[in-house]
């Protein structure tokens, strides 16, 4: 069969997939010089971004809700939650016309955690591990011991990052409105620190609020830099904590990229690179000496450099810091039970 637009398509290095997706467009050049065939292509999260979610009346859909109303409809069937203590029921406003990606990363955003494909076309839904260990020591020494990389680049900016970000919002009337919030679990790494103001009220009637607000501040940013964002509708202060430092996160993330080029597409142990992983990168010379976390890979080959990846990292422990909350210490009582983990849910 010859390449056509839409074709199902499976990319792979030897046995293991890379990508899951399809083919966008199909170029076909003929010349003197020769007939070229060019394709290109996305994941299958694709479709997602090109299409309207197919919502026709404005609706408060929960995760579950946009996951069974709006994702599985477009043929995305494989979907996990890659997260602690995920809750699935605070609802986030959808209109029509909206893009399906936009609907579930709205819904994903209102619990701290955010979606993206697998290679094997797995739809996940949550944040990175941080306590993972490194899968692997990128080295680049003046003497040259020991060293594996071909190339490092340190790029860091100020443009995009904030002293700190305030994120106001307004809440439709609910029937948890009369029941006390509890504030976000900011034990994680002391990043950002988070204030609020929740409307004082103590009437019984729910009418929803209109002077929801949360201030996140960055002490890695030396100077005055505020930013303000608008939020059109939040379930509850705790949803509007979220989307704060899922902002705030974002803005830090722009501040430093770090870029490395290796031989080879594995890891020291056989596993191929993938966002998500570890490293521990160190590099006398522009003074880095540390873990980073792993945003994106591109695979790449021929002559006359061989096979080659170039790796993307970004600072370790803040991109979606909310997925895995650091633990508490639990006293133990004696006759008391423990506290059991919860099965991570998942649909096949």
């Amino acid at each position: 069969m010859g390449a056509v637009r839409g074709a199902p398509v499976k990319v792979k290095i030897r046995d293991s997939v890379i990508l899951s997706g399809r083919v966008d467009s199909v170029t076909r050049d003929v010349s003197r010089r020769g007939v070229t065939l060019s394709l290109s292509g996305r994941d299958d999260a694709g479709i997602l971004v090109d299409c309207a979610a197919p919502v026709f009346s404005a609706r408060q859909l929960n995760l579950d809700e946009v996951i069974a109303s709006i994702v599985r409809p477009l043929g995305i069937t494989r979907i996990r939650i890659q997260a602690h203590g995920m809750t699935r029921n605070d609802r986030v406003h959808i209109e029509p016309g909206e893009r399906a990606w936009d609907a579930l990363a709205k819904a994903a955003a209102a619990r701290g955690v955010w979606p993206w494909l697998d290679p094997d076309g797995t739809l996940v839904i949550g944040g990175p591990d941080y306590s993972s260990p490194p899968v692997a020591d990128l080295i680049l020494r003046r003497d040259g011991r020991g060293n594996n990389l071909i190339s490092l680049s340190d790029i860091r900016n100020i443009q995009g990052c904030f002293s700190e970000l305030t994120l106001l919002a307004q809440g439709h009337a609910s029937t948890t409105d009369n029941q006390k919030i509890k504030p976000v679990d900011v034990t994680s790494p002391p990043t950002f620190t988070v204030s609020e103001a929740i409307p004082d009220s103590d009437s019984e009637a729910k009418t929803g609020h209109n002077n929801y607000r949360v201030k996140v501040t960055d002490p890695t940013v030396p100077y005055y830099r505020p930013q303000i964002l608008t939020h059109g509708d939040v379930d509850n202060q705790k949803q509007l904590q979220y989307r704060a430092r899922k902002a705030m996160t974002d803005a830090r993330l722009t501040g430093r990229d770090i870029r490395a080029e290796v031989v080879g597409h594995r890891t020291p142990n056989g596993e191929l690179w993938q966002p998500g992983q570890r490293v521990r990168i160190q590099s006398e010379q522009q003074g880095i000496d540390g873990i980073f976390f792993l945003m994106g890979r591109e695979f790449m080959g021929g002559r006359p450099g061989g096979a080659t990846t170039q790796l993307r990292f970004k600072e370790d422990g803040v991109w979606i810091p909310d997925a895995y909350p650091a633990k508490k210490k639990v006293s133990k009582k004696k006759g008391k039970d423990q506290i059991r983990a919860v099965p991570v849910w998942e649909n096949k």
